[in-house]
């Protein structure tokens, strides 16, 4: 009698074949990662209008917000200048290049936001952006 592995039959071997519970699992994660709201909560302000914009969002991505009554605030809790200063300076001394965006309401005085810039110039953040809307 002849030896059945000689003709083409495969011998099964035990156990699951996960691979597309893997591929179903990395489609599922891209998917929320492509869905997940990239943007900073927090306050509302009405931004000013730019044509041309570039994302400068990134996971350590430190967010200072002005709103149309001059207040400031730091990832959205309300902060003074003074300690705007401390605490970013603190975040500096942990990891010294992290991206800053300033969201600048369009009703607010300019001199807030420059206090704000050069603020960030005296700490020497080299990564500063700002935040405007799409025009509509």
């Amino acid at each position: 009698m002849a030896n059945p592995a000689k003709f083409g039959t495969k011998k099964r071997t035990g156990g699951i074949n996960i691979t597309p519970f893997v591929d179903v699992l990395l489609v599922v994660l891209v998917i929320f990662i492509l869905t997940s709201n990239a943007s900073i909560p927090g306050i509302k302000v009405d931004l000013p209008k730019a044509s041309s914009s570039i994302a400068l969002e990134k996971p350590k991505t430190k967010a200072i917000t002005v709103d149309n009554a001059g207040q400031l605030f730091l990832d959205a809790y309300p902060v003074s200048l003074a300690e705007l200063e401390e605490r970013l300076r603190t975040e500096k001394a942990l990891s010294p290049d992290f991206p800053v965006i300033v969201r600048g309401d369009a009703a607010v005085q300019y001199a807030k936001v420059v206090e704000v810039l050069d603020l960030l110039r005296r700490i020497e953040l080299n990564q500063v952006g700002l935040v405007t809307g799409k025009p509509s």
